[in-house]
């Protein structure tokens, strides 16, 4: 196995041996929880920030999301935990603390046992939950490891859902002049104007909307959904039905377990108009500024060749990981080649290249990114396996261009090592699941879990990972051993979720070079850098999208671009540089998966409340 895309890092797991503990014997894990939770309920409401201390291990985790940071913040070790609470604790006015029922014994590996708990308190603004993690000590009492405390909602300003909802009757006439009112903003501008129609912009307006914040989703494409209608033939959704759920209205139980593209694209349509979203469709956002205020005047341009600009708080682009321009590599002498060089984005289905030797220039996922779906669904691109599999399936002549190793994993027999004890069939509801999935904090998925989730992924696919390698493809562990973790946050791609490319190329139906650099083209093919060539009639480009940073440089102009960071990855806390503020108020990005969106589109939609 090629390990050049690992790394060092350092194990972050409260194991047994690390903490002196060598028999646990017989664990009552509700009356350890119950006595942890009364002793920390009861400091946190009278602000005892060392009594708290008193409770956790010296190098444990807090992860808090609005709740008392108004942030998105992790504290690492307890003495940036202690400067965070005397910071914090006395003005949040923490009280109303209730242990629910979801009570657990975990033992994810024969060394870690670990016992997780869930509650509900409040501040003096808002509904909050948490989630704990209590291990053994050599001492006796159970301490955390990790915190998690979570803004679910503002006291003055709930959710309009349930007994909050709308009950005002209207005759169909009236809703529907009220509709085209909303739709046409009549009477005003929106409070947050949002990039693009795909589900992130979707799920974030739908947040928005029962918060009764005013937003207007801008949608250059016809009809809302045609982002994925306009890919090519062979796509659906690569993550099981559980995991993909979105706000307000989740799948059908009737719904497949893989969601065909157009099948999704009529769900996205329906979305908008069963929970009535304003959108335009066929209109552009042509430019943006801010002004002394901090208001952002947005110029939209529509079909008809009318123009209108908003004042808005807050300007939010949902236009995808990248910048929709694909990548396209720097390879000498192109003028040479008889044939043609395409990027993925233009790939529709295989019998438009009958009878062609085609070279896919890429093999791993080129946007892919946690949680979401065969290829992201803001991307008008596609992996080189995805592209390589389907021409070999219609007996086109095929070779992978494999320019470093891969980590890859069958997703179907990968998932219980992943996601599948929260999303899964009769799995916890989706909101709970949300909440024990973001509760890990990154700093400790990095630090050890997912490094022994990525070796047990391998041991199990041994067998057909090492028949893999014994075909000539380069794989590897992932960015420091980490499998998809770091792959997803940091690059939005060089893995490969196997779903019948990895065979093909065991079978000899999908051809792979790797073995020396591209060197230059040459009029029957490629030439690379050892001497060796192959001749092909078409070369297809799967390798990535230009900087997130470039759209906003499009319609904001360089000056603002230039003081964003870079938007992959995550910063020094492990939280997700995108769904951070930017450095201009009120400009946000919002992009990821289904599941990510799904549970930051709240964040966002809190924040962006008149509150913060």
């Amino acid at each position: 196995m090629d390990t050049s895309k690992s790394g060092h890092w350092k194990s972050r797991i409260p194991t047994l041996d690390k903490l002196g503990v060598a028999e646990l014997g017989e664990i009552d894990e509700l009356n350890v929880a119950k006595d942890w939770f009364q002793s920390f309920s009861s400091y946190a409401t009278a602000g005892n920030v060392e009594g708290i201390i008193g409770l956790f291990l010296r190098d444990s985790l807090w992860r808090d999301m609005l709740s008392l940071t108004w942030d998105m913040r992790t504290f690492d070790g307890l003495s940036k935990i202690r400067t965070f609470l005397k910071d914090r604790i006395a003005s949040v006015h923490i009280q109303g603390f209730k242990l629910t029922e979801s009570v657990r014994l975990q033992k994810p590996f024969s060394d870690l046992t670990w016992i997780v708990g869930m509650f509900e308190f409040e501040t003096r603004a808002g509904m909050c939950s948490g989630v704990f993690r209590l291990v053994p000590t050599a001492e006796g009492p159970w301490k955390a490891y990790t915190m998690f405390t979570l803004l679910e909602s503002f006291k003055d300003f709930p959710e309009k859902i349930g007994a909050h909802r709308d009950c005002h009757a209207l005759t169909g006439r009236q809703w529907r002049e009220k509709r085209e009112r909303e739709i046409a903003f009549e009477d005003g501008d929106p409070v947050v104007l949002i990039i693009g129609a795909g589900q992130s912009a979707l799920q974030l307006a739908a947040r928005l909307k029962y918060l009764e914040i005013p937003s207007l989703i801008i949608e250059k494409d016809d009809r809302v959904g045609d982002v994925w209608r306009n890919r090519y033939d062979a796509l659906c959704l690569h993550f099981p039905v559980w995991c993909d759920h979105m706000p307000y209205i989740p799948f059908p139980s009737t719904w497949p377990l893989y969601t065909p593209s157009l099948k999704m694209a009529d769900w996205l349509e329906s979305y908008a108009t069963t929970l009535e979203l304003n959108v335009w469709t066929s209109s552009t956002v042509v430019g943006a500024t801010q002004d002394t205020n901090n208001k952002w005047n947005v110029r939209v341009h529509r079909k008809d060749g009318r123009e209108r600009v908003f004042r808005v708080n807050h300007l939010v682009f949902a236009t995808g990981l990248g910048d929709g321009t694909p990548n396209m590599p720097d390879i000498p002498n192109l003028e040479a080649f008889k044939g043609t060089v395409e990027p993925s984005t233009v790939y529709r289905r295989a019998s438009d290249y009958q009878g062609k030797k085609v070279v896919v220039i890429g093999a791993g996922n080129a946007g892919d990114i946690v949680g979401c779906c065969r290829h992201y669904t803001l991307f008008n691109f596609l992996q080189g396996h995805d592209v390589a599999s389907d021409l070999a399936r219609a007996g086109n002549d095929v070779t992978m261009f494999q320019r470093s190793s891969t980590f890859v994993m069958n997703l179907d027999k990968g998932w219980k090592f992943l996601g599948g004890a929260l999303y899964s069939e009769g799995g916890p509801p989706i909101d709970t699941a949300d909440r024990l999935s973001h509760s890990v904090p990154h700093l400790l998925l990095e630090g050890g879990l997912a490094q022994r989730t990525a070796q047990a992924i391998i041991d199990d696919q041994k067998e057909h990972l090492d028949k893999l390698t014994n075909s000539g493809f380069r794989i590897n562990k992932g960015i420091k051993d980490a499998g998809t973790l770091l792959q997803l946050k940091e690059k939005s791609g060089g893995h490969y979720f196997d779903i019948g490319g990895s065979q093909l190329i065991i079978d000899g139906k999908i051809k792979v070079k790797n073995d020396s650099q591209i060197k230059a083209y040459y009029p029957e093919g490629l030439e690379f850098e050892d001497g060796s060539k192959v001749n092909a009639d078409a070369i297809i480009c799967a390798t990535g999208v230009g900087d997130m940073r470039n759209s906003i440089r499009r319609i904001c102009g360089d000056q603002v671009a230039d003081s964003c960071p870079p938007l992959l990855g995550v910063n020094a806390e492990g939280e997700l540089n995108w769904y951070l503020p930017l450095p201009r108020p009120g400009l946000w990005m919002m992009v990821g998966s289904l599941q990510l969106n799904r549970f930051y589109s709240k964040l966002l939609a809190l924040r962006e409340s008149s509150i913060f």
